[in-house]
């Protein structure tokens, strides 16, 4: 195997493969020199974790958590059974690329039907989960209120379905890696020494056409971003933290995080059928106030 770093083996609306310099800047001053437990709870494609393992020893612990069961189900499968993964993940790809774009779709809405009935054991449900991630539309993951993936095909020509260099780097950092299926207020007994927690929970939508935070068939809204803030108030004096979050033109968050620290990013967007509309957008990051 090539020497492969590890990163997100799933793309990820809101991911922050783009924005990893402006969160590490912000990491508590003494991380790099100091041993950590580092901990997610809404890890999604995992962009920060991969990279902070990747270039800190210092971390002794990482937790991540997650409440898609799908998504955490395919975390474990990566760490737990790689090879088996890359198997079927290749046979897909195998039988995916070669066909014309009608035969395509029909392929597609039979791996997503197969996917949505929950049949399959974890490793196959992993590998579909995978499948429909890289050929998905936008690589989108959104479910209806029944908790059925129904996000059309994607117009890729030649997608990377089985990345087996990655998907093999990705396993063996996380061998170091506690993945836990849960909210985020399951870590709370996980937080112990020195402690940096990365908060990235489902976006506030900035308006009515912008909800991307459909990954559950549960809705994260505004009640459930004020419990967060109210988690986050109870532990803040066991830890050091960062959240990302959409910058709501209402105040919505300058209001809710009043008394912690509130900085504004711009961020590339790129999830929007219209190419034109894609662009920067505002993004705030909350951390103890100084």
């Amino acid at each position: 195997m090539k020497n492969t770093a590890a990163k997100p083996f799933v793309k990820w609306a809101g991911g922050k493969g783009r924005v990893l310099p402006m969160l590490e800047a912000r990491l508590p001053k003494d991380f790099p020199a100091t041993e950590y437990t580092y901990i997610e709870p809404f890890v999604g494609g995992g962009a920060l974790l991969f990279h902070l393992l990747n270039n800190y020893s210092n971390i002794t612990r990482a937790i991540i958590c997650d409440k898609n069961s799908d998504l955490i189900n395919t975390y474990r499968v990566v760490k737990e059974s790689p090879l088996e993964l890359i198997g079927l993940l290749k046979r897909l790809e195998t039988e995916y690329l070669p066909r014309t774009a009608e035969a395509r779709k029909e392929f597609y809405a039979l791996q997503r039907d197969t996917y949505n009935r929950r049949e399959v054991g974890p490793v196959e449900a992993a590998a579909l989960f995978i499948f429909l991630n890289r050929t998905c539309f936008n690589g989108l993951y959104r479910v209806n209120n029944q908790g059925r993936f129904n996000v059309p095909i994607g117009k890729y020509k030649a997608p990377r379905i089985c990345d087996r260099e990655t998907i093999l780097a990705d396993s063996q950092i996380l061998q170091q890696v506690e993945i836990l299926e849960g909210d985020y207020r399951c870590v709370q007994n996980r937080i112990e020494g020195r402690t940096f927690i990365y908060f990235d929970p489902p976006y506030r939508p900035v308006s009515p056409t912008a909800n991307f935070n459909t990954y559950t068939a549960e809705r994260f809204d505004d009640d459930d971003q004020v419990q967060l803030r109210d988690f986050i108030v109870s532990v803040a004096d066991k830890c050091r933290f960062l959240l990302s979050n959409s910058d709501c033109a209402d105040g919505f968050f300058d209001r809710l995080y009043g008394d912690f620290r509130i900085e504004r990013i711009r961020v590339p967007r790129t999830i929007n059928s219209i190419g034109a509309r894609r662009g920067e957008i505002s993004e705030i990051i909350v951390s103890p106030s100084l």
